[in-house]
């Protein structure tokens, strides 16, 4: 079996969920002794309230841990990774449309794949480059492929976010596993900028071909891929092997 990789370190990092909102709690979550659970919302202070206020719970929830992650540092290129982006605020733009009512044009511009991401650039007034990503559940995946491939054209760092909340209940059919609000965010750096001494581990990503096209494991593990990989960094595992229906995924962390 062949595989394909990327390497990297991780300068820093940042998460958020309901429930599970310190580093403390995270590291709970992780070895199983806490749950994302919930209605609360991060205060995003960062960022000013007139902004704040158009962001859904999902949208500050990827702001918190971008502000947080990368602080005041700019000029940053950054990688924002959801699966279903703002598909709440889809939803009832849609019904509004087949109720003949007049849409919003702040919900609109909202509820596009790079509304956060957007968002932190004009609050930020950082004109780095911005890439809005969905690749179904292996979106973790390509979105570290996406800023490793940013990191090997000659940026010094790239901030990746990833993002989630439950789809709307009219789309309950189609889901294939838990999906629980959640954000987190890595500072990605080069492995090659003295990782393992100055930033920690080096964590490498490698890839092949699927050989069972109709397996997948998000219902085996009952968690979304984002959440398995975070696990895997949290608990700080030497190995974290999934599948999708395309592909064979090996994370690895050299100590």
């Amino acid at each position: 079996m062949s595989f394909n990789g990327v390497s990297f370190s991780i300068a820093a990092h940042a998460a958020w969920a309901p429930g599970v909102e310190t580093r403390a709690a995270w590291l709970e979550w992780a070895q199983g002794d806490r749950a994302i659970a919930g209605s609360s919302e991060p205060a995003l202070k960062a960022m000013s309230p007139m902004l704040r206020r158009r962001s859904s719970l999902l949208g500050k929830m990827a702001l918190e841990v971008a502000y947080q992650c990368l602080g005041e540092r700019t000029d940053v290129p950054t990688v924002f990774c959801s699966r279903h982006g703002e598909a709440t605020r889809s939803v009832a733009m849609l019904t509004d449309l087949a109720k003949v009512v007049p849409l919003s044009p702040t919900a609109f511009g909202m509820s596009v794949h790079n509304a956060a991401g957007g968002m932190f650039s004009i609050a930020r007034a950082d004109r780095a480059s911005n890439i809005a990503l969905a690749a179904g559940d292996s979106g973790v995946e390509h979105a570290v492929i996406e800023a490793a491939g940013l990191l090997a054209d000659g940026a010094p760092a790239v901030l990746l976010v990833v993002y989630d909340c439950p789809i709307p209940a009219m789309f309950s059919a189609f889901q294939d596993g838990n999906q629980p609000a959640h954000a987190w965010a890595w500072l990605m750096e080069p492995a090659t900028i003295d990782a393992s001494v100055k930033r920690g581990a080096i964590v490498s990503l490698a890839w092949s071909t699927a050989a069972d096209p109709e397996s997948d494991d998000n219902a085996i593990t009952g968690l979304p891929g984002s959440l398995q990989v975070l696990r895997f960094h949290l608990r700080e595992d030497s190995q974290l092997q999934r599948r999708d229906r395309q592909h064979n995924w090996l994370w690895t962390r050299n100590a």
